[in-house]
């Protein structure tokens, strides 16, 4: 199923959970990740399944001064 990870469209197997996309994207801590615009806590992401044409937003911090 395709999916969208930053604007860019991405392939995800079937019934796979935001965790799993994460770990196929390649996305490393630190980071907030938005689906469809609401932002996910990170212990939720084993059990958030995907559906075809999400929209997941992988957010890093960044430090200002």
């Amino acid at each position: 199923m395709q999916i969208f990870i930053n604007d860019s469209a991405f392939e995800v197997p079937e019934k796979a959970s935001a965790e799993q996309a994460l770990v196929s994207f390649g996305a490393t801590p630190p980071f907030a990740l938005a689906v469809n615009g609401q932002f996910v806590a990170q212990g939720q992401y084993p059990q958030l399944m995907l559906q075809d044409g999400d929209r997941l937003d992988i957010l890093a911090p960044i430090q200002g001064g």
